[in-house]
C-alpha cells in the first residue's frame, strides 16, 4: 500500500483558542503530528508516502523537505476548498495501487495503528472497496456515524447518530476503483469526505474503474478502542496525555 496524509485544512478552531502552530506541526507527545504520522506509515511498509498540505505553510514544508524516510516522500501543495478536493489532489501525486490515507489530526496508539493497517491489507486484497477505521470513543461535534452488518461490512454511513455508537476515525483504505470514485464524486459536487463515503456506500454515480455501481461498494469497517480527532485544544489535552502514558 501508499500512504497518503491530508493535511491541507486551516485548523481555524485551534487557531480561534490560541494555537498558532499549523495543526500539522502541532506537537503530540513531543513530536510534529505530520511526523508522527510519517513515521507510522513508513514503518507500517507503505511503499510511497505523500502529504497534501497547504500551499501557504512555507515553516510546514521546510520540515518536510528537511525529512528523510526508508520510503520516497511527495509533498503536495494545495489550495483546496474542502477535504475531498484535497483528497483527489492528493492522490493524483500517489502511483497506482491501494492507500492507506490518513487525515492529518488523527491520534492511535501504534498497535492499533498496526491493526487497521494490517487488515485494510487483507480486506483489501480480499476485493473490499474501502475500509474504515472506526471506534465506539465519541468525542466531536460532528461524528460521521457508521452502521455495519455482522463481519464488520458497511451498510450506512450517516450524521444521525446510532446505538451502540460506531463513528469514522479519519482512516481509509482505499482500492484503485475507490481512488477513482472519489475523483467522481467530486466531479458530481461531492466535496466533504463524508459525502463521498456515504455516495461510495449508497452506490452513487459510476464508479471507478473496475467497480460495478448499480449497488453500494464494499466498505468494511475495523474497530479499535479509541481514535482521537484533534480539533480542540482539549482533543490536545487528551491526546498528550493519552500517548504520554501509553509510551512512557
Amino acid at each position: 500500500m501508499h500512504g497518503l496524509i491530508l493535511a491541507a485544512g486551516e485548523g481555524s478552531r485551534l487557531a480561534a483558542a490560541g494555537i498558532r502552530s499549523p495543526k500539522p506541526l502541532v506537537e503530540v507527545a513531543g513530536k510534529p503530528q505530520i511526523l508522527r504520522l510519517l513515521e507510522t506509515l513508513d514503518a507500517l511498509g507503505c511503499e510511497s508516502l505523500a502529504c497534501a498540505v497547504r500551499a501557504d505553510s512555507p515553516a510546514l514544508r521546510r520540515l518536510l523537505d528537511a525529512q528523510r524516510f526508508r520510503a520516497p516522500l511527495t509533498v503536495v501543495a494545495c489550495r483546496t476548498p474542502s477535504s475531498l478536493h484535497t483528497l483527489v489532489e492528493g492522490l493524483r501525486a500517489v502511483p497506482p495501487g491501494p492507500v492507506c490515507c490518513s487525515m492529518v489530526d488523527t491520534v492511535m496508539r501504534p498497535e492499533d495503528w498496526r491493526a487497521v493497517y494490517r487488515a485494510a491489507e487483507r480486506h483489501l486484497a480480499d476485493g473490499a472497496d474501502a475500509v474504515l477505521a472506526v471506534t465506539r470513543y465519541v468525542d466531536d461535534e460532528s461524528p460521521v456515524y457508521v452502521s455495519r452488518h455482522e463481519g464488520g461490512v458497511v451498510r450506512a454511513v450517516s450524521d444521525e447518530p446510532i446505538h451502540p455508537p460506531c463513528v469514522t476515525g479519519g482512516v481509509y483504505g482505499l482500492s484503485a476503483a475507490a481512488r477513482g470514485a472519489a475523483a467522481q464524486a467530486l466531479a458530481r459536487g461531492v466535496y466533504r469526505m463524508r459525502g463521498f463515503l456515504k455516495a461510495l456506500v449508497e452506490g452513487e454515480g459510476e464508479g471507478g474503474e473496475g467497480m460495478e455501481r448499480t449497488t453500494g461498494a464494499r466498505v468494511v469497517a475495523v474497530e479499535v478502542a479509541r481514535i482521537i480527532d484533534i480539533d480542540r485544544p482539549r482533543d490536545l489535552e487528551i491526546a498528550n496525555a493519552w500517548l504520554t502514558a501509553h509510551e512512557s
